[in-house]
């Protein structure tokens, strides 16, 4: 049987039996060592700050990794590659074209460039 008053309901359970929320975190607090989780929270602060200071140096660090492992294009080769884009879309511009005099000022265009 359920004897719970509405002050008693949040830590009410069943048959009479009284957990208090409090009382088990306080239980669990006197198990764990103070020391050594406050060391950790103060080490975990002192890697974020250094994080923090030093942060635009490590992203200049990470940014020359990635460009070690992906150069960047040099002009010429990115113009290589909008040509042949362009020329792509013309092809393809002209194929998909049913009037004859489009696809003649088509290539037209593509002669020019």
């Amino acid at each position: 049987m359920l004897h719970c008053t509405t002050v008693q309901s949040v830590y009410c359970i069943c048959d009479g039996i009284i957990v208090s929320i409090f009382a088990t975190l306080i239980s669990t607090a006197g198990a764990v060592p103070v020391l050594p989780v406050l060391r950790g929270i103060l080490g975990a602060a002192a890697l974020a700050g250094v994080v923090l200071f030093f942060r635009p140096l490590l992203i200049g660090i990470a940014r020359a990794l990635v460009l070690m492992v992906h150069p960047r294009l040099t002009r010429e080769q990115k113009a290589a590659r909008r040509n042949m884009r362009d020329a792509k879309l013309l092809q393809r511009m002209i194929k998909e074209t049913n009037c004859p005099s489009l696809a003649a000022e088509l290539q037209a265009i593509g002669a020019r460039s």
